[in-house]
């Protein structure tokens, strides 16, 4: 039986997306009154309750400094892959054999929806890239990669969608993803000391997806 205060707390987190439905119901309209502010209200309250989905928990943190870092990294992504993938398009050079994209697997640090959603958005509208499943339980996303022949280029772009998600956390993330975060950072960093010495001491679930990835590799160049 749950009490007053988590059914006022399950109301607080629906809040956001019921206001946004109102919004996305102004903008359709293309004009404000206060006739399509009520309509929009009742429609946003019948498909919340219609079609219920479990809420998503907020983090209730913002840093200014980390989501402006987050908003212009991403922007310089994007346009830096709207030219690399215009050029692949439009070159005149005789293309490589062998395959040129990939589907990769990249786990990611945190278990929240909500950075896993945001990470997935923020990796699917930059060019060259597709989140194609989501494993909700191991927070890891599968994308289609264009322009990807090596596992070094796999490896890299498996580093770039953690430095998104890491950017995402250190602006939108709850406290509880901010120490994963910097626990996940330390391991890695004992995890790479270890292998200069040990050679290749990456976790074994590392290894499997890569090992994963590269057969992904050759069975796109098979198709092709």
């Amino acid at each position: 039986m749950t009490t007053r205060a988590e059914r006022r707390g399950a109301v607080l987190n629906q809040l956001p997306l019921w206001l946004g439905l109102v919004l996305l119901w102004m903008l359709l309209w293309g004009s404000f009154s206060w006739l399509n502010l009520v309509t929009g209200a009742l429609l946003a309250a019948l498909v919340s309750v219609v079609f219920y989905l479990p809420a998503v928990q907020l983090s209730g943190r913002i840093s200014p400094a980390g989501a402006l870092a987050f908003l212009l990294r991403l922007f310089v992504d994007i346009v830096r892959a709207s030219v690399q993938v215009a050029w692949l398009a439009l070159r005149p050079v005789r293309r490589p054999a062998g395959p040129d994209s990939a589907i990769i697997a990249v786990p990611l640090g945190t278990r929240s929806d909500l950075i896993l959603t945001w990470t997935a958005v923020a990796t699917s509208i930059v060019p060259g890239s597709i989140v194609i499943d989501t494993d909700r339980v191991s927070s890891t996303l599968y994308l289609h990669v264009l322009n990807v022949r090596t596992p070094a280029q796999i490896d890299r772009f498996r580093m770039s969608v953690l430095a998104t998600e890491r950017r995402i956390v250190r602006a939108f993330g709850s406290r509880e993803d901010l120490e994963r975060l910097a626990l996940g950072d330390a391991v890695a960093a004992v995890a790479a000391a270890t292998g200069a010495v040990a050679g290749d001491a990456r976790p074994a679930s590392a290894r499997n997806d890569d090992d994963r990835d590269r057969r992904n590799l050759d069975d796109t160049g098979k198709e092709t």
